[in-house]
C-alpha cells in the first residue's frame, strides 16, 4: 500500500501530512496493517524533548497527525501554505463512522476515571447502532487488572484501539502493549472519553477555527497553566529549530 502523505519535521519529530486520514487508517484496517496513531501538539513535542522514550515512540509510530494549533502554524511557516489542523478527536470520530458504515471491526475503549470509557461507548452506540464496541476498561486499575486487561485484549482482538491515557502515558503504552493486537489500529485519544461522556464539552467552533482551542481548555482547567507554558516554549525552539535544520525529512 502506498503511503499517500508526506512527512516533515516538527522540532526533529514526523509529521505526515495527507488529505483524507480517516480514508487510510480505514484502508489499513481492512488490510490488516498494524497502526500507531500519534495527535502531536507543541505540549507533546516540548515533552518528547525531554523524554527520549516518548520521542523514539512518535518517530516510529505509522502516523503522525497534526492536532494542535502551534504544530499546525510552525509548518504553515515553513511551507507557506495552508494547513488543515486534525484534531485527533474529531479523527477518531470520523474513523469510528467509517468503520460502522464499512466493516465488522471490533472497537474497545481503555482509559479515564471508573465508568468513563463505558459511558462514552454508550454514547457512541446511540449514534452508530451497528458499531461493535466489545469491550472498555477504567484507567485507575491495579497490576492484576491490568494483565488481566492484556489477556482480554489478546482474545478479543479488537481491531480499533482507543487509548485515553493523557500524554505521554497513553503514546508509552501503546507502544509497549500493541504486540498483543498487531493488526489492530491504536490511537491515543486524551480527554476524547470525557467529552464523548458529557463530562466536559468541546470550545466553541469560532475558537477551534482561529487556533485558540487551547484556551479554552484554560478556562475549563485553570490547573493546566503550568502545562501551557509549553505553548511559548515550542514557539521560541520552533523560530531557532527552523533556523538551523531543514524542514522536509522526506
Amino acid at each position: 500500500m502506498s503511503k499517500r502523505y508526506k512527512v516533515f519535521s516538527v522540532l526533529g519529530l514526523p509529521i505526515h501530512l495527507m488529505t483524507n486520514y480517516p480514508n487510510w487508517l480505514l484502508e489499513r484496517l481492512q488490510q490488516g496493517e498494524g497502526t500507531h496513531v500519534v495527535t502531536l501538539n507543541a505540549e507533546m513535542t516540548m515533552q518528547a524533548e525531554r523524554n527520549t522514550s516518548l520521542a523514539k515512540v512518535i518517530q516510529a509510530a505509522e502516523l503522525v497527525i497534526p492536532d494542535g494549533a502551534g504544530v499546525v502554524l510552525y509548518l504553515q511557516l515553513l511551507l507557506r501554505q495552508k494547513i488543515q489542523r486534525c484534531p485527533g478527536i474529531e479523527l477518531a470520530e470520523k474513523l469510528l463512522q467509517e468503520v460502522e458504515r464499512h466493516t465488522e471491526a471490533k472497537v474497545f475503549f481503555y482509559g479515564g476515571a471508573p465508568s468513563l470509557a463505558a459511558t462514552a461507548a454508550e454514547f457512541w452506540l446511540s449514534q452508530l447502532p451497528k458499531l461493535r464496541i466489545t469491550g472498555t476498561h477504567s484507567g485507575y486499575h491495579s497490576e492484576e487488572e491490568e494483565e488481566k486487561l492484556r489477556q482480554t485484549l489478546s482474545q478479543l482482538q479488537p481491531q480499533v484501539i482507543f487509548v485515553g491515557l493523557g500524554v505521554p502515558r497513553q503514546e508509552l503504552w501503546i507502544a509497549q502493549n500493541r504486540h498483543l493486537c498487531p493488526q489492530a489500529i491504536w490511537i491515543g485519544v486524551g480527554g476524547s472519553f470525557d467529552i464523548w461522556s458529557g463530562t466536559k464539552s468541546r470550545a466553541p467552533a469560532w475558537l477551534g477555527d482561529n487556533n485558540l482551542e487551547w484556551l479554552y481548555r484554560l478556562y475549563q482547567e485553570p490547573w493546566r497553566w503550568r502545562r501551557m507554558l509549553a505553548l511559548p516554549e515550542f514557539a521560541w525552539k520552533a523560530v531557532v529549530y527552523r533556523l538551523t535544520a531543514r524542514g522536509a525529512i522526506s
